[in-house]
């Protein structure tokens, strides 16, 4: 919606703030197959001020009184018409309008049933509930998965390209991140034994040394990745019944990369940054029941780190860099033009 009618809502928020909802026809939502009608979903805005609502009433006074014979002796049609252009300016040479109102969502989370993943619109059509599948067994969808299908999930994620390995991904530190993501797991097992993290990186890598006896299967996979990365060696496979396997990957570049982003916070939880980024609701859910050590530490690195400058930080985790175009074939070669 912002995105369509970015000109419009620039106008518009230069003198006042828009405000509105989403709109949808299903009032109640009594059993899952209810979600499958969730399709079409109308926005109504306006400004705190009206000025939509006034400029529609200004329009249909226009069009009134170029249509009456009489409109230039109607002096309290001319008034109105007077006042209403007091508050919307001149809407016939700065029109005042959201064009795009209506949009289809075939793909999309919804908090119903325990949170629930659908995707209707790829090619191989599957709904991914975070509670029980129980509920969905009458739904018209031929594939239901629950979070601990992991090897389901990789695979239809896989069969729809909605992923790609971070490792590869271009236009981003990969190592950085992944080494990341391994201090969050790091901090979840020291807090997860009482043990305060340290409060810089340099700290938590001694209480690594120190406690590597708790470090979970994910981190060490984590490692021989960044290993990898940075010096080469034998390729580390992580299949997907691997606890680590949903660290490794992010969203492909589709207009559905946020959905899946947000579905793969939820499938690898202890990176609190992109839990906190991508499905703000289970991550203040997941918060309530961490240790106080595990509390404080995410508060200070998301100050630190994420709120100095969020845009930096989604365009380093999560940004697409459009491939170069391939090289023009030459025209001309040391002996003259090269024939085709």
């Amino acid at each position: 919606f912002i995105d369509d009618n970015e000109p419009a809502l620039f106008a518009l928020t230069a003198r006042d703030a828009v405000a509105g909802e989403l709109v949808n026809s299903v009032y109640d939502m009594a059993t899952p197959a209810r979600l499958f009608d969730l399709r079409r979903i109308t926005i109504e805005a306006d400004t705190t001020g009206g000025a939509l609502r006034h400029a529609a009433q200004l329009e249909q006074k226009i069009g009134e009184f170029l249509s009456r014979d009489d409109g230039w002796y109607d002096d309290l049609l001319i008034a109105e018409m007077i006042d209403l252009a007091g508050e919307t300016g001149d809407i016939t040479r700065n029109p005042i309008a959201l064009p795009k109102m209506e949009f289809e969502q075939g793909n999309f989370w919804t908090a119903h049933f325990g949170g629930t993943y659908l995707f209707q619109t790829v090619a191989h059509p599957a709904l991914i509930t975070a509670g029980d599948r129980a509920p969905f067994d009458d739904a018209p969808m031929a594939h239901v998965f629950d979070l601990s299908q992991r090897n389901q999930i990789a695979k239809f994620l896989d069969l729809n390209k909605l992923v790609e390995p971070v490792i590869g991904a271009r236009g981003i530190d990969a190592a950085a991140i992944l080494r990341q993501k391994m201090e969050f797991i790091l901090v979840d097992a020291l807090c997860a034994h009482d043990i305060t993290p340290g409060a810089d990186s340099a700290a938590l890598r001694r209480l690594a040394a120190r406690h590597s006896a708790l470090l979970p299967p994910e981190f060490h996979a984590l490692n021989s990745l960044v290993t990898w990365a940075e010096a080469g060696g034998d390729w580390p496979r992580i299949a997907s019944d691997h606890p680590a396997y949903f660290y490794t990957l992010r969203a492909a570049d589709h207009p559905d990369a946020d959905l899946v982003n947000m579905l793969l916070a939820e499938l690898a939880p202890k990176d609190i940054r992109q839990l906190f980024i991508c499905h703000k609701s289970l991550f203040y859910r997941l918060y309530a029941s961490w240790p106080e050590a595990k509390k404080d530490y995410a508060v200070r690195f998301l100050k630190q780190d994420y709120q100095l400058d969020k845009e930096a930080t989604r365009q380093a985790l999560f940004a697409h860099q459009t491939p170069p175009p391939p090289p023009k074939r030459p025209t001309t070669g040391p002996w003259g033009p090269v024939r085709r």
